[in-house]
Formats: structure tokens, sequence, C-alpha cells
């Protein structure tokens, strides 16, 4: 009602308002341990129908497409950011997780659901496959600040973001056996054809599309971020079409665009980061405008969405955990971490979604008991992952995020790039004076930063550990220069990199 009275000028300014009150959100969430999407959704209820009133808005159609793009954003932004290295050695068991963790969960959930809510078997495993997977944008936001160690965050972090096409592949089994009286085996052949064909248009479209960006010469360095995003939302749709999995496509695409060397790298990281935010700011509102706080926290579906939730939390996940990771080398104590960061987010809710659209009876009474599900997910597990961690020793070194930035002119079109790198004490060139290593001819030290101080670099200058050095290299000789800078203190004598006799005692 309130969209329908005003004109272009108050929507801009409920746009701007939105957009500010979503990044005081995201500051004040860092500040209180609470994941930010809690406080999105938060906002959104306040200024629906049911809070101060500004919008009414019940479309779950539109809610559908908008969460859909904002995933692909969010998906795409969280495989660029995926380092191969720290992922490849968490792909088995993600993988694991993403398909058997996500199918014991949901059979376990939909089973709870069938003598809890007393609804037929179809409609409870339907509750149950919505709830059952994690979410990529809860996930993805709550590790980037969270110093968890690499192979543990790697894990939860690659099983988010493959594990959507299992849990919507689930739900629209269910509600195609519901509508249409559907058989179960006709449609087992349609997981792995999106699966594997997801899969495989993720890695190729996503190599296509690094070629095509370090390829093309474009005027303005600003269309470089923009050409990426449009791959991301052509590689999701084309593996829609053809009934694969576009999320999976859209995440694989982003791993290996984010893993290949660009033109344009960081004005496409930065850019996609600040999307995905938008989009998570967006999403999580346009869901919290789509639930009625007068139904969500009615007795009844506060009651089922607690006993449902404390299921989840503490025997589904766990069952699915320790079953699907069975001698793949986690210890005890990261198996329970890993059950207890299971997040639930805006994929499920945005999966809820489907049941109304379709007219699935009870689905008004599912969408409500999933949004108080995930609210309890976010507040209970997404404010204790840190504790949890801590409690069982599975804290990594401290994320260090530099207070500092350095402004370039683009070097897209020349043939040299400027490499960003952070040394620690386990790197060969702490402790050695810059003339005394053997950097390539063709790199140049620009700057040093350290502790948020700017270092002119001359010959003597030492570096140290936690220092982050700015490194002029034409691109022909980049990767002779981060074999140099990655080199260990245990194995530089073979090399060379360091001179031995310039070694700091």
């Amino acid at each position: 009602m309130f969209l329908d009275s005003v004109g272009n000028d108050q929507l801009i300014i409920l746009v701007a308002f939105l957009l500010i009150s979503g990044v005081l959100a995201a500051k004040f969430s860092s500040q209180m341990g609470l994941p930010s999407l809690v406080l999105f959704i938060a906002v959104g209820m306040a200024i629906g129908s049911d809070g101060f009133g500004w919008i009414y808005f019940d479309d779950a159609d539109i809610a559908q497409i908008i969460g859909v793009a904002a995933l692909v954003v969010i998906l795409f932004e969280g495989g660029l950011q995926t380092k191969w290295k720290s992922m490849r050695p968490a792909i088995v068991p993600a993988l694991s997780l993403a398909t058997v963790g996500v199918l014991i969960t949901s059979v376990l959930a939909g089973l709870t659901a069938h003598y809890l809510l007393d609804v037929p078997w179809l409609h409870a495993l339907l509750l149950g496959s919505i709830v059952g997977s994690t979410d990529a944008a809860a996930v993805f936001a709550t590790f980037k600040e969270r110093n968890v160690k690499p192979k543990i965050a790697s894990t939860l972090e690659a099983e988010s973001g493959t594990n959507d096409p299992m849990a919507v592949f689930l739900t629209l089994i269910f509600i195609e056996m519901i509508v249409n009286d559907s058989s179960l085996f006709v449609m087992i052949p349609a997981f792995f054809w999106q699966m594997g064909v997801g899969l495989i248009l993720g890695i190729f479209l996503g190599r296509f599309a690094s070629f095509i960006i370090n390829k093309i010469s474009l005027e303005s360095s600003g269309l470089y971020p923009i050409l990426a995003l449009a791959f991301a939302f052509m590689i999701y749709s084309a593996a829609s079409l053809i009934g694969a999995s576009g999320f999976l496509a859209v995440y694989v695409a982003g791993v290996i665009v984010g893993n290949s060397e660009l033109t344009y790298r960081y004005p496409i990281f930065q850019f996609n980061e600040g999307l995905a935010w938008i989009a998570q700011i967006f999403m999580f509102m346009i869901l919290g405008l789509l639930a009625f706080p007068e139904q969500v926290f009615k007795g009844s579906i506060v009651f089922s969405g607690v006993m449902i939730s404390v299921f989840l939390i503490l025997v589904a996940r766990p069952i699915a955990v320790f079953i699907s990771t069975i001698k793949m080398g986690y210890t005890f104590k990261e198996k329970i971490f890993i059950s207890w960061a299971g997040l639930r987010g805006a994929v499920p809710i945005v999966l809820a979604t489907f049941p109304i659209v379709a007219g699935v009876e009870h689905s008004e009474t599912f969408f409500n008991i999933v949004f108080f599900t995930v609210l309890i997910s976010a507040l209970v597990q997404g404010s204790t992952i840190t504790l949890f961690a801590k409690k069982l020793d599975l804290l990594g070194p401290k994320k260090v995020t530099p207070e500092h930035s350095i402004e370039l002119i683009s070097l897209g079109k020349a043939n040299a790039e400027m490499v960003q790198f952070q040394t620690n004490e386990t790197h060969a060139v702490v402790g050695n004076k810059l003339r005394d290593i053997n950097f390539p001819k063709k790199a140049s030290i620009a700057a040093i930063v350290r502790n948020g101080n700017l270092i002119t670099p001359y010959g003597d200058t030492e570096i140290q550990a936690g220092d982050y050095l700015y490194i002029l290299v034409t691109r022909k000789f980049k990767e002779d220069l981060r074999v140099i800078l990655n080199q260990k203190n245990e194995d530089h004598h073979d090399n060379g990199v360091v001179p031995k006799k310039n070694k700091t005692k």
C-alpha cells in the first residue's frame, strides 16, 4: 500500500534508508557478535505492515525472484573469495556433506515434522528438504571475519556453496510428487544431471569468462567488474535453462575465475564484494517483509519452530555430519564444530516460497516455521561460533584486515601488475634486507606498510613479519615473484631465493 502511494523521490529515499540501515546493522551485528542477517531481517519486519506499516509486501513470486538473483551474486562472490589451495583438501568431505549430509538431515527433519505437525509424509519430507541445507550467504558472511582454522572454514564454505542443488532438488521433487503425483524413481536421474552438468558448466564457463576478461580491451576499467557479473548471471541462466543446477554452476565458476590470473583483478573483487553486501541487505530485508511477525511469533509456530530447530541442531545435523565424513580425517572435535556451524539462512526461506507459489497445502505454515527456524539458527549458532571454536581449540591465526589502502593508476592495459603480499614469521624473506633478496629483474618494491604506517623502501630496509609489500612486476615474472615471496624458512636453502649468508640469525 505504501509503494502505491509514493512517488519516485520518496521511493529513492526509501532505498537509501534501507541501504544505510543495512550498513549500520552490519556494523552493530559485528560488535554484538550476531550474524548480520538477523538485523537485516529485523529491519524488514520492522518496516512491514506488522511494524511501522511503511510497506505492505506479500508477493512470494517477487520475493523468490529477488532471492534467487541475490543468491547468484552472493555465491559468485563467495566463489571469487575461495582460495583453491585451501579448498582442495575439503572438496570430498564438502561434497559428501552437500549430498549425503543434506539427504540425511532432510529425512530426519521430515520425520520430526511428520509427528510434530501431524501432516502427511510427503508434506513433512518437503519441510525437511527446505531446512536441510546450510546457507551460503550466512556461512560466507559468518566466516569472513572469524579466524576459524582454514581446513574447517573451507569445508563449511565449500559445503554451503555446493549443497543448494540437493536442497532444491529434494524440494522440487516433493512438490512435484504432491501436486502431480509423480514417481520418485523417475526423478532421481534428474539429480545426477543437475549436479554433473552444473559442475561441468561451472568449470567450462568459468574458464571462458576468465579468458574473455583477460583478452577483451574495454575503454573503462569500470566495465570489467560488470562483465564478470554479467557472466555470473549468464552462467546461472544457461545451467537452469537445460535443467542443471544454476547455483552450483555459478559458485564453481566463481572459484575458477577467482583463482585465475585476471586483468583488473582488484576492481572485480571489490565491486562484487560491495554488490554481495547489497544483495544480502535487500534479500534479507525482503524476506523480512514477507514474514508477518503476528503469524511468525504465534504460539503454535514458535513451539514447532523451536522443536524442529533443537532437533536439527542437536540431532539431525550431527548425525548427518558424522555419517558423511566417516574416514575423512576429521577429529571428533572438528566434527562437533562442523555440526554446530551448519547455519540456516536465506536459502531455506527462499525455498519456502516454492510451495506457496505452487499452491501446496500447509505452505503458509511451513514458511513461518522455516522463517522462525532460520532466526533460531542465526541467533543461537551464528552468535556462538567463535566461542565454540575457542572451546574446541579450533581457532587459527588471527585475521588481520589492513587499515590502509593504496590508490593506483589502473595497469590493466599495461604489461604490469601491482602485487600485494603480507609476510609472516614463516616466510624466508622476513629478517632480510631488500638488496639481499633475489627478486626478479622486472620487479620493484613500491611501498611497505607496517603497523598502519607507510615505509619508504630502500636497499637496506629489512622486511619484518606482518609487513604489507606492494610490488610492481611485469606479468611475465609474476609467477617467479610469487615463488620467492611464498618461500618458507625451512626450505629456502635449496633454491637460493634468499642467499644463505644473508639469513638473519
